[in-house]
């Protein structure tokens, strides 16, 4: 809106720079953080194929593992969008890679919007830190659950977005105590993201697609996930930023579960000759089980064989009118992006 500016931390990644497109064409002025200034220009390049900036877009250097750049870049902010956090495909050798940045820079983002008076802080959370024990091999989870860091199923994401999560929630409470507590929070809790890609700098979820218009992927696993639009987790976002009845609320953004098999069929039957190398043929959970021996992206999803884990949305639809696009519409306008970028 006219007069009024967000921050949106980490401009440069896949749900960050979508959030910055929706918040532009809502006529917001936008600063975004990105880890080195190199990148703004590719950033800037990236956003402006779907929307003109015009003078409404600004880039700041802030990094989740430094104190440096945060006050500045939201100060006179009125909201504040945190996205950035960091994401591996592939299991880390040391957890804390990605649950130190993960907490530590969320406390630096909320930290410094609390110093800033900002309105109402947005964190980008994830269904990971809103799952069942690993043991529920079928289950269908709304924003009551939390995720359980006893359960030695926990991977280190689900275990980094968790711990992020409830540190920023610990972080308003606190200031809810003392002179500062006016601002508050909502969280974004997206499952599998994907949809259009802006370049050839996307995120690991979008491998989903990427991996089977490629033929990297040799057949189809027993994996199935629910998945949710990137545009539309930008519009939740927005949604959860200004509705005043979002305050201290959990929203998950999820829409139709699916099988691999599922994606696969729909990118044969509507991409044609860009879906030649997508494979038909089923993958007999021993053979992956064998690969995951080698290949270590192979070896974080091999518990997940098989499993049929389901996440409700129906509160962001009931109290803030969201609603999730179909799923082909998310899988085709995925798919032909990453044709059209050269991805594959």
């Amino acid at each position: 809106m006219s007069g009024q500016t967000v921050l949106v931390t980490g401009g440069s990644g896949y749900i960050g720079s979508w959030c910055v497109i929706g918040l532009l064409q809502q006529g917001y002025t936008v600063r975004t953080t990105v880890r080195n200034l190199a990148r703004e220009a590719a950033v800037r390049a990236a956003i402006g194929t779907v929307v003109d900036a015009q003078d409404r877009l600004s880039f700041h250097a802030a990094d989740l593992t430094s104190d440096a750049g945060w006050d500045a870049a939201v100060r006179g902010c009125d909201y504040l969008l945190h996205v950035a956090s960091p994401i591996s495909i592939s299991p880390p050798k040391n957890p804390d890679e990605l649950i130190v940045p993960a907490r530590d820079g969320t406390r630096r983002a909320v930290g410094a919007a609390l110093r800033a008076g900002v309105k109402r802080v947005v964190l980008t959370s994830s269904v990971a830190a809103a799952s069942p024990r690993g043991s529920a091999r079928e289950s269908a989870s709304d924003e009551a659950t939390w995720t359980d860091l006893d359960d030695p199923a926990v991977n280190a994401y689900a275990r980094s977005k968790t711990v992020a999560e409830r540190a920023a929630w610990d972080l308003i409470e606190a200031a809810s105590r003392g002179t500062t507590g006016t601002m508050t929070l909502a969280t974004v809790n997206p499952s599998v993201v994907l949809g259009p890609v802006l370049s050839r700098d996307f995120s690991d979820s979008v491998q989903v697609v990427q991996r089977l218009l490629s033929g990297r992927m040799p057949g189809l696993p027993r994996l199935g996930f629910s998945f949710v639009d990137v545009r539309d987790v930008a519009d939740l976002h927005i949604r959860a930023m200004t509705a005043p009845e979002a305050a201290g609320q959990r929203f998950i953004a999820a829409g139709d579960f699916a099988w691999m098999e599922e994606v696969a069929a729909l990118l044969k039957a509507h991409l044609g000759e860009g879906a030649r190398k997508v494979p038909t043929r089923r993958v007999p959970d021993l053979v992956l089980r064998l690969v995951a021996l080698f290949d270590r992206s192979v070896a974080g999803v091999v518990p997940r064989l098989g499993e049929r884990r389901t996440f409700i949305s129906a509160k962001a639809q009931k109290m803030l009118g969201w609603r999730p696009r179909p799923l082909k519409e998310t899988v085709l306008d995925c798919a032909r992006s990453l044709i059209a970028s050269g991805a594959v």
